[in-house]
């Protein structure tokens, strides 16, 4: 049974050929620039050498059939026709409080996703459009949706509600919602692996830092408390979204710059955060390299970031009680040493002590890593993510009619034994 996963952003679509039964990946890689111009495919298969056509893709369908295109190719693909493949897992990124868990899409599904993309306009219109045109090159396959939202489903009432006028969240769904729910998933599960524990016996934060970027406190193995909201666009820093702010300031722009609502919006989404701050970068490495010049601006998106993930720590410490560990993961938490660096800055009175040359050798995107010292009361991670291999696990689960919660469901990655391919 091989399962195709789909991850389609804004200007990306991320793929991953999984053969369920050989428990291995077949083909992964991903179609950049979609929409933008300059698009191009980059393709991988274990023992080979990776593939890289330049191909335009004005839209997601174009995207999707260059994909299929591509596992299907006499020369670099890795299987002889689509037949082959029993179903595609699709990211959502937002379901509201409709889905608590994956499901398999039919039209009411998609309605349903349609009807919330207003809460995630950057992300559910193209996930939209990348699950429409999967079912158009693929017609006959189940199509699932595993949505970010529903790993934080169990967050307590005082930790969603917004203290707004109640009749916001029963007319229209006012509350905080959560993203980033498959990796956060995922990280947490290994670090009470490489805890020893069970996940029910672990209090973890865990921290996706990437273009967007997220953080968790997960007490007991369950979500409590993440920083985005009722949108991705509340909580830390990130690449173009500005996170948590004065709720006054957009009134206060669109009266003074003279903006209606959405222009002010649009520049909340992609024109804030980091390219907010240096005025030109989203990429924290282009970030470092200038500050390193001394550009004053890119140190100061520096210090911004970090103040703000170690503020996130200090709350969420409060919040949880004993905390076993931090992870960081995704592109900047995994690669990014400086960022980790000042967010773990003299924590070591709340148990959190960092190992400062472990931490700066630590920039990989496949190998697991303490990077806190062994004495740290706290351990502190880099894990790797892989949401892919979670839409997988919950659709291949859905086929063969054994999927239920997190906490009862067995995945892979949450046993010992479990080696990253």
């Amino acid at each position: 049974m091989d399962i195709l996963a789909l991850n389609c952003g804004s200007s990306s679509v991320k793929y991953q050929l999984f053969d369920w039964t050989r428990k291995e990946v077949i083909a992964k890689g991903m179609v950049e620039r979609v929409t933008i111009g300059d698009s191009y495919i980059i393709h991988e298969v274990p023992g080979r050498e990776t593939y890289r056509e330049e191909y335009e893709c004005p839209d997601h369908r174009v995207a999707v059939q260059l994909i299929v295109k591509t596992l299907t190719s006499t020369a670099y693909g890795v299987v002889k026709d689509m037949n082959q493949i029993s179903a595609v897992g699709h990211r959502v990124v937002h379901g509201g409080e409709k889905f608590t868990c994956s499901v398999t899409i039919d039209e009411n599904v998609l309605n349903t996703i349609k009807e919330v993309q207003h809460l995630a306009p950057l992300h559910n219109p193209p996930n939209i459009s990348g699950i429409e045109a999967a079912q158009t090159v693929l017609p006959d396959v189940p199509h699932i949706a595993i949505f970010d939202t529903a790993f934080h489903q169990t967050m307590p009432e005082a930790a969603y509600t917004y203290p707004v006028p109640y009749e916001w969240y029963e007319k229209h769904g006012v509350r905080r919602y959560g993203f980033h729910g498959t990796s956060h998933l995922y990280v947490s599960k290994r670090a009470a692996v490489l805890l020893g524990k069970s996940p029910k016996d672990c209090n973890i934060i865990t921290m996706h830092i990437g273009n967007g970027v997220s953080h968790c406190a997960i007490k007991n193995g369950i979500s409590v408390d993440t920083s985005m909201g009722l949108t991705p666009l509340e909580g830390a820093v990130m690449g173009t979204r500005c996170g948590d702010i004065d709720p006054a300031l957009p009134m206060f722009i669109q009266g003074v710059e003279g903006l209606s609502a959405k222009e002010v919006d649009s520049v909340l989404n992609k024109k804030s955060g980091i390219l907010g701050i240096t005025g030109q970068y989203t990429d924290r490495r282009d970030v470092i390299d200038a500050a390193e010049k001394g550009d004053k601006r890119c140190q100061l998106a520096i210090d911004i970031e970090g103040y703000r993930l170690k503020k996130y720590i200090g709350a969420y410490m409060a919040g949880l009680g004993a905390l076993d560990a931090v992870v960081f993961t995704a592109g900047v938490g995994e690669m990014g040493w400086l960022i980790r660096e000042k967010a773990l800055e003299n924590l070591s009175h709340m148990g959190i002590v960092l190992d400062k040359a472990k931490n700066r050798s630590t920039m990989t995107r496949k190998r697991e890593t303490m990077i806190s010292t062994p004495d740290s009361p706290v351990k502190v991670f880099v894990i790797p993510t892989d949401e892919e291999l979670v839409f997988t696990e919950d659709v291949a689960a859905i086929l063969e009619e054994t999927y239920t919660d997190h906490m009862n469901f067995k995945y892979s990655f949450a046993e010992s034994s479990f080696q990253r391919s």
